[in-house]
């Protein structure tokens, strides 16, 4: 279909359980331009219906497309924005929060992740994927997507089996669970306390469309922070295999100089301040910063590999590129054995084994 200027749009779209992608696109029902939406059911189908002219766009999940984009531009396609993520991070559903929960309690999470992230955050639990719970107990773990495995967790909460289960804001409210929710978030009270970097991808929805699509129309639907998001955490991630990609976190965000200031000064941070301030040590207020932090954790989430970044909005797509070679060198400085300073010294092991 043609689109002649903003007078109508077709977006097939393409939802999951943990990114409800419909619904933000509910705003633009009253805009000026008629957007048209409908549904595909995997990406195949949705790069067919756009190569083949039965849509314009196409707005999905960017986790979709990991390990993808070959199929994507042989089609012709291409990635023309992004929407801003809305709640990437999880939660825990409990009645209790995480440093409240008893010992040996049961926490399923079905993220390598965030199991990691648990172990890191507070020792004594039993955190276990839910397929290795059902393994345990002799059950049947469910074969369907994340909302049916949350359904299967919920239940085993409220019988009291376990204690509680990690799961995306999306799939907690499709649940409506009785049970209190607590959020997983990336900020620490103090610096170096607990946090939780959100998932690869979490709640990013990517815009495609053919290529040489009139970038007038994407820019309508596409958001300044979204596109942030997606191009570092495509240059960053989208050569990685499933299995290291599991074990990353991720997050990119667009801050306020005064929000940083405020944090540098709650948590006595120098380095943040300074990122803060131009060459002439001024601090520059007018435009906004692109925070970005990634890191990967060990299997018993003891040890942390982790680069942190704030930078101008303006020279983040450089910064992005050095940001890339020094997260290549601090993983292959730290995942190689410690060499000896001395013949007799005896061999000390990795800091961190990126392959368990």
């Amino acid at each position: 279909m043609e689109v002649d200027g903003l007078d109508e749009l077709k977006l097939a779209i393409i939802d999951t359980p943990d990114c409800s992608v419909t619904s933000q696109f509910e705003e633009f029902d009253e805009q000026e331009f008629d957007l048209t939406s409908v549904s595909a059911t995997d990406f195949s189908q949705a790069i067919s219906m756009l190569s083949g002219g039965d849509a314009d766009m196409l707005a999905m999940p960017a986790e979709l497309l990991h390990g993808k984009q070959v199929e994507m531009l042989s089609a012709g396609c291409e990635v023309v924005g992004a929407r801003t993520p809305r709640r990437p991070n999880l939660v825990l559903v409990s009645d209790d929060k995480l440093e409240y929960q008893p010992r040996l309690g049961i926490i399923l999470a079905e993220s390598a992740l965030v199991r990691r992230q648990l172990k890191r955050a507070r020792g004594g639990l039993r955190i276990l994927s839910p397929s290795a719970y059902a393994s345990i107990r002799n059950q049947e773990c469910p074969s369907g997507d994340g909302l049916d495995i949350a359904r299967w967790m919920e239940s085993m909460r409220e019988e009291g089996e376990i204690d509680g289960y990690i799961t995306s804001r999306a799939v907690y409210d499709s649940l409506g669970p009785a049970a209190r929710r607590h959020a997983l978030l990336p900020d620490p009270k103090d610096r170096g306390g607990v946090h939780f970097l959100p998932l690869p991808y979490a709640d990013l929805v990517i815009l495609i469309a053919r290529k040489r699509f009139p970038s007038s129309i994407s820019e309508v639907v596409s958001e300044t922070e979204g596109e942030t998001c997606w191009h570092i955490q495509d240059q960053m991630i989208s050569g990685l295999d499933s299995d290291m990609l599991e074990r990353i976190g991720i997050l990119v965000r667009h801050r306020q100089v005064r929000s940083l200031m405020k944090q540098a000064e709650e948590q006595r941070d120098l380095t943040l301040e300074q990122a803060c301030h131009d060459t002439e040590g001024e601090v520059t207020e007018d435009e906004v910063h692109v925070e970005f932090r990634i890191e990967v954790l060990s299997g018993n989430g003891r040890h942390t590999i982790g680069l942190d970044r704030v930078i101008k909005y303006s020279e983040f797509r450089h910064a992005t590129i050095s940001a890339i070679r020094d997260w290549d060198v601090l993983l292959r400085e730290a995942s190689r054995p410690v060499p000896k300073d001395f013949y007799m010294d005896e061999e000390a092991p990795a800091f961190i084994d990126l392959e368990e």
